[in-house]
């Protein structure tokens, strides 16, 4: 028997970051790969770290170099993989051996893996990319507290730090870590569009040139809009192509690519009867994005869309702090439609508090939303006092950009759904009693009376 204290499989770019960071962080590791090329080179170039870390070449060897109780962390692809992983695994453990998958799994997997399990099992969502997973990511755990607490230690050491205080923690039973993790990319999926949205009338409208555009965002994640996603859209903006050092955007296809957990989001979302139309309208974007050519044939056909427009600066950033506001706040709404659908109790304070630093959403605002998410238990974080100043301070000007963009055919679909949930919310009465008649006429499914009555009819059930 071995003696590392933990065990990772999957070293690809998220599980090698992963393992150097548990590594360097003091904690002896073995690792193993399917392809033992791959193990052999993160172990050539593992430099000072290589004493505390054990690479094998069989599933037997990296059993058998992990100290018992053993604990293993999956880094494979979500779906199937995992599944074959921890089939492969289990003959070869005891039965108090903890494996923890860390990979991007979807909520329902967790919950059958946990439900299914023949030993401990722990799903955790792990945000932050490769930069993340080097140097300290956002770590978001579902399973049992027993479990958590074997690896509570390491989780803690590794992950990001806002002041001391790390940004890992036990969210709630069974796939609750990897359920907010998902409405994190979900987030984030909307989030990025807003952000691109905003980058095209910059580009489009304004006529702005990269280094104009990359100077704007740098001055925006100097005030309230300050986060991870701005500062790197600057970053990105003055970016040059290596080989043409033309610049980076320009030689970029405009086709946005995703790995699924957003669409999870969007689909989940419709189940639980929560709107959150800001993501869908990102996961919309980006199915949209690859359809190249018949976008072209549209442009040849109808002429091409974005023409330019005058538009404050000052203006553009307002948005950008109502839509941010909205698109959190529909996530969060998730959260706690999903709590109630499953009986768990996560706390939005606190996931507020661990997306503060190491994850892609992180912002200068999760600090007063984790306050406002307190103090306010149940509500809608765009009804709490603090969000509720800002989104009345600044949705006039979300509504005067979608309304400039639609007038000069500038796609702003994730602006313009987070401007049409607003209103929708604060519409007191509104369409629905449309819908309900038309579904009574064509289907007799009755209606509730404004006078308290259920189950009434229109005229037409007399007929």
């Amino acid at each position: 028997m071995g003696d590392a204290r933990i065990g990772l499989i999957g070293l690809g770019t998220m599980g090698a970051a992963l393992a150097s960071n548990i590594a360097e962080n003091g904690f002896d590791i073995a690792v193993f790969n399917r392809t033992t090329q791959v193990t052999r080179d993160f172990a050539a170039e593992a430099g000072a770290l290589a004493p505390r870390i054990t690479p094998t070449e069989s599933l037997e060897a990296f059993v058998d170099a992990i100290a018992k109780p053993r604990v293993i962390v999956l880094m494979v692809p979500a779906g199937p993989p995992v599944d074959d992983q921890i089939a492969a695994l289990r003959p070869l453990l005891d039965g108090d051996d903890l494996i923890v998958d860390c990979g991007n799994a979807n909520f329902h997997d967790t919950n059958r893996r946990m439900a299914d399990a023949t030993g401990p099992f722990l799903g955790v969502g792990v945000s932050g990319g490769e930069e993340g997973a080097r140097h300290g990511p956002s770590i978001m755990a579902g399973g049992d507290p027993a479990c958590w607490a074997r690896v509570e230690d390491i989780m803690e050491a590794i992950a990001a730090k806002h002041g001391d205080e790390p940004c890992a923690g036990l969210l709630g039973p069974g796939g609750a870590g990897h359920f907010v993790k998902m409405v994190h990319n979900g987030i984030e999926y909307a989030d990025m569009q807003m952000i691109s949205e905003v980058y095209g009338i910059l580009r489009d409208g304004l006529g702005m040139g990269p280094d104009d555009v990359a100077g704007v965002f740098d001055r925006w994640n100097g005030g309230p809009l300050e986060s991870y996603l701005i500062e790197i859209t600057g970053k990105v903006a003055a970016a040059k192509d290596v080989a043409t050092g033309e610049p980076l955007l320009s030689v970029i296809v405009d086709a946005a690519g995703q790995k699924g957990t957003g669409r999870w989001t969007a689909i989940e979302s419709q189940h639980l009867l929560t709107p959150i139309p800001a993501i869908e309208a990102a996961v919309v974007a980006r199915n949209v994005s690859a359809r190249l050519e018949e976008r072209a044939e549209g442009e040849a056909m109808f002429g091409p869309a974005p023409q330019a427009f005058d538009v404050d600066l000052e203006l553009l950033e307002r948005t950008l702090i109502a839509g941010k506001v909205l698109c959190y706040a529909q996530g969060f709404v998730m959260i706690s439609a999903t709590c109630e659908a499953h009986g768990w109790d996560v706390d939005l304070p606190t996931v507020a508090r661990l997306w503060r630093e190491g994850c892609i959403i992180r912002s200068a605002m999760l600090d007063d939303m984790a306050t406002a998410l307190g103090d306010h238990p149940g509500e809608n974080l765009m009804r709490t006092p603090h969000f509720a100043d800002i989104l009345k301070a600044h949705h006039d000007a979300l509504r005067r950009v979608v309304s400039l963009a639609a007038l000069h055919g500038h796609p702003a679909p994730a602006l313009s759904s987070g401007l049409a949930y607003f209103d929708a919310m604060r519409t007191a009465r509104g369409t629905a009693n449309m819908i309900q008649a038309q579904r009574d006429f064509f289907g007799l499914h009755g209606f509730v009376h404004v006078d308290g009555r259920t189950d009434v009819h229109g005229p037409w059930a007399e007929d």
